[in-house]
């Protein structure tokens, strides 16, 4: 999450009416939910949730949005807070840029991962969140319904690579791909929305503006004839180097890949439309609290899921120490 000493981090915008906030711009708090990406003129970020840069926020480890340490349920959007049922993943990889370029085989790193998170014990925290209980619940229980960790999350795969993508593209374009995704795949109901993320994919040096110095990727959503969207912006990792996770903890050059796919992944589990879901008091999810650390309770580390092994950060968990909660690299 943003903090206003910093232009580092980013859930950028406040809450109550749709404020649009300039991307250079950093200010702390709870984005608004689902409002219209900007069109025209200096680019705005709306309801962003966003996985900073290495370096300022590593020294914060727990409790990084402020306040109480537990993330507490935030009502949803249109009752919807988590991933609930199904939990897809959709990767787009956006543009003929994509052709015969992919220097670091992001592609498929990526795929693995999905093809193997589902689950895994990592993800297994987010269960413990729920929707359908009441604004400030920090306890699930039995109560509500939960969000789900299926195997087989990898719904599909779509190289949308028959023309150029945009070689800056605004949240308003990446917010539209993901909407022409939504149809390429055949979810075009409100209904089928409601357990689906699509991560939309830019090219090697086609990345959106900010990435590797203001964020290493954020997600979102967005209001369509579909129903509301999440979506994801993830750039090309490795072209941020050591910002975004190449050999941190010593995983690996490819390590971000993962680490920051990861992240936003588990994020839009138990937030799907920000920011309706899980944060906590200073509007932290699950995932930022858990962001970087280096040594520890937590740290990120090489985690091994259905046989295969990747990079990844830790995630909060409320349950964690008897209650007090924590960042926990399985449940």
């Amino acid at each position: 999450m943003k903090r206003s000493r910093s232009i580092i981090f980013g859930s950028l915008a406040t809450a109550g009416a749709a404020i649009a906030v300039a991307a250079l711009v950093m200010t702390t708090g709870v984005g608004q939910a689902n409002a219209s990406p900007a069109s025209h003129g200096t680019e705005v970020l709306h309801g962003i949730h966003s996985m900073g840069i290495r370096g300022v926020k590593a020294a914060c480890h727990h409790n990084c949005g402020g306040g109480s340490n537990n993330l507490s349920y935030h009502g949803g959007v249109g009752g919807v807070g988590v991933e609930t049922g199904g939990d897809k993943v959709y990767l787009v990889y956006w543009g003929s840029q994509w052709n015969n370029n992919d220097p670091s085989g992001e592609a498929s790193i990526q795929q693995n991962f999905f093809n193997h998170v589902g689950g895994s014990s990592w993800n297994n925290s987010v269960t413990q969140y729920c929707e359908g209980v009441a604004s400030g619940t920090i306890t699930c229980g039995s109560s509500g319904t939960h969000a789900v960790n299926p195997t087989g999350v990898l719904a599909g795969v779509w190289y949308d690579n028959s023309a150029a993508a945009p070689s800056r593209p605004s949240q308003s374009q990446l917010a539209s791909e993901a909407t022409n995704a939504a149809a390429h795949f055949g979810n075009t109901s409100a209904s089928s929305n409601t357990t689906v993320q699509y991560v939309i994919n830019t090219a090697t040096g086609n990345n959106a503006s900010g990435f590797g110095t203001q964020y290493c990727a954020w997600h979102s959503s967005v209001s369509t004839s579909y129903g509301n969207i999440a979506y994801t912006n993830m750039p090309y990792i490795t072209d941020a180097g050591s910002s975004c996770g190449a050999n941190f903890n010593n995983l690996g050059a490819n390590a971000g890949i993962t680490i920051v796919g990861g992240h936003e992944f588990a994020e839009t589990e138990t937030d799907i439309f920000p920011n309706g879901g899980w944060l906590d008091s200073g509007g932290s999810e699950n995932g930022d609290k858990c962001a970087w650390i280096s040594s520890g309770q937590g740290a990120s580390a090489n985690v091994t899921m259905n046989g295969a092994t990747f990079p990844v950060q830790s995630l909060w968990s409320n349950a964690f120490n008897s209650g007090a909660g924590g960042c926990v690299l399985s449940y």
